[in-house]
């Protein structure tokens, strides 16, 4: 629907004034948008005869006190401006009205900054949490061609109100900006409000957050990675934080994103890997928005310092020592990157790598992530075959686990994501920075510690075909997660388009009322299939566990995207109430 406020026109005529007097009201239309035009108070006023909550015919509703307000949720609307006086709802479009001799006019009015108004009520339906809202605000400012306003306003404010900082939320949204190219244009809208929904959860509730300053006189860049990783081993967030400030107030995205995620991998596998999931998307939101300041990574502290610490917890200390082992291979890493210094990563196999990382020997698996740098493996190889070797956890992973064990495999997977963006973006095609070299070494414990997720392991599947319709039925059934892996193997092994079972993985996890995970993972196997050749196994295997992940969790109620069906259809103009929907 063309916006009628934007629309140029002398005037629609509603109907005569003999008419509306005695009447009380005129129905018209101004071009598919329906209008009621009103006598009240001895003066013509127009208003859209379509309640902007849920399309509600408003000449059914009472007009009193200057007021028109709607009988299906009782919204109320100014008869003069269309606003309404409960946000809810949304504004209503109001027109002028012109008399001439017996004729009654509707006149649209100019709408100065309709981007604005968009950009506006995106701000109220994050502020107060109502997803018709953002869902409006969100199909309007793609239409303009403005998706990444979307992005950018619910960035600000998701590290403007929650003083704990950087969450979930905003994962989300970033995880859906990155894959949204990949989406069918009919699921954009749909996944840019998902990722709303999930930043107004993660705010709500919350008190706004006061970012500590920098420091008022340059200091060098070592120096403050020294103070930065000192604070955050002392959980010291306030003084980490101002250090982090100063760093960022210099520009230096490489150095400040280096100094980070040295303080993540000082730690083991910490927060169950969120906390470098989270960091790798704060800086590939700076790539999406690059007019975002660099201070905007100051959200992650608090979190960063507060994150649990796996060398504390039991399984990485008992029955294997695991923390000890990985600060054995920490201590060799530099001698391993100066003897790779020289070797040809051509000749590294990624694919072979991952397979090993399987092992049951834990000594094993680190030996081969250090044997692989001896042999020239770059960062990015390293990074890709670890992500692999978490993938086909999820791709084993077999039914007879308890269903709250797909959070395991879950971690190792997204997290090894996060390493290897950051890998890309650090190391490009040379060797792994030592402290990224760690963050492969705890990675690859962690899916050391997940073996007994793959005991027994489900069987690969061997489909020479399948099709996405098979796919898109495993969704509706409960438990379809082998047939839902099937599918997407045999589509793919059919020559089937890489890039539509993304677009097909991605269309069911928008249409769900998904969970937190879920966009993860799915971002994340996305970004891994596509490391790989199209057409390869590689790619095959890791997004048939994204498959078999979102059947385990499928179906769900579906409410949001029905909201956003419900968003397009006022956008249209179309008559959500009628014979025809009642019959």
């Amino acid at each position: 629907m063309a916006d009628a406020r934007g629309t140029a026109t002398r005037g629609t005529r509603a109907g005569s004034l003999h008419d509306l007097r005695h009447d009380g009201q005129l129905l018209t239309k101004v071009g598919t948008l329906p209008v009621m035009v009103v006598w009240h108070d001895g003066a013509p006023f127009a208003i859209e005869d379509r309640c902007p909550h849920l399309g509600f015919p408003l000449h059914q509703g009472t007009v009193e006190a200057g007021l028109v307000t709607c009988h299906w949720h009782h919204a109320r609307f100014d008869l003069v401006s269309g606003c309404t006086l409960d946000p809810w709802a949304d504004d209503a479009i109001a027109f002028d009205v012109v008399i001439e001799g017996e004729d009654v006019l509707v006149v649209p009015r100019d709408d100065p900054d309709p981007l604005g108004r968009l950009r506006r009520r995106l701000q109220d339906g994050l502020e107060h949490g109502i997803t018709l809202v953002l869902a409006k605000a969100t199909l309007g400012l793609i239409e303009a061609d403005r998706s990444a306003e979307v992005v950018r306003t619910a960035l600000r404010y998701g590290t403007t109100y929650r003083t704990e900082g950087w969450g979930s939320g905003l994962t989300v949204l970033v995880a859906m900006a990155n894959l949204l190219p990949d989406l069918d244009p009919a699921d954009r809208p749909l996944a840019l409000v998902q990722a709303l929904a999930f930043v107004s959860n993660d705010t709500s509730g919350h008190a706004p957050r006061f970012p500590e300053p920098a420091l008022g006189a340059d200091h060098d860049l070592q120096l403050l990675s020294i103070w930065y990783r000192r604070f955050v081993e002392t959980r010291s967030s306030d003084a980490a934080e101002r250090a982090l400030a100063t760093a960022a107030a210099t520009g230096d995205r490489t150095a400040v994103e280096r100094m980070m995620l040295a303080a993540v991998t000082d730690h083991v596998f910490i927060d169950e890997g969120h906390t470098l999931d989270f960091t790798n998307k704060a800086f590939e939101a700076l790539a999406l928005v690059p007019d975002l300041d660099l201070d905007l990574v100051t959200s992650l502290v608090r979190q960063t310092c507060a994150a649990d610490r796996s060398e504390e917890g039991s399984e990485w200390n008992h029955p294997h020592d695991l923390v000890a082992l990985i600060e054995r291979a920490a201590a060799e890493a530099p001698d391993a990157l100066a003897a790779g210094a020289g070797a040809d990563p051509d000749a590294v196999d990624v694919a072979k790598l991952a397979w090993q990382l399987l092992d049951d020997d834990p000594e094993a698996v680190v030996a081969r992530v250090l044997e692989a740098v001896r042999s020239g493996a770059t960062g990015e190889q390293l990074a890709r075959g670890l992500a692999y070797a978490a993938a086909l956890r999820i791709t084993r992973f077999h039914l007879n686990n308890d269903p709250g064990d797909w959070n395991s495999v879950h971690h190792a997977f997204t997290a090894a994501n996060g390493l290897h963006q950051a890998m890309v973006r650090q190391c490009g095609r040379g060797p792994a920075t030592p402290e990224l070299l760690r963050g492969v070494i705890h990675g690859a414990s962690r899916v050391y510690l997940d073996r007994f997720l793959n005991i027994p392991a489900a069987r690969l599947p061997h489909e020479a075909e399948g099709s996405l319709d098979q796919l898109r039925a495993c969704w509706e059934v409960q438990g379809e997660v082998e047939a839902a892996g099937r599918a997407a193997y045999g589509f793919l092994r059919a020559g089937g388009d890489r890039r539509q079972l993304i677009a097909a993985l991605g269309s069911a996890l928008v249409h769900e009322d998904a969970g937190f995970h879920w966009f993860q993972i799915v971002e994340a196997g996305a970004r891994q299939a596509s490391a790989w050749p199209e057409g390869s196994e590689e790619s095959a295997l890791i997004l048939t566990g994204v498959a078999r992940f979102l059947a385990a969790h499928t179906p769900t109620r579906r409410e949001l995207a029905t909201v956003v069906r419900t968003a397009a259809r006022l956008r249209r103009g179309d008559a959500l109430y009628s014979d025809d929907d009642a019959a």
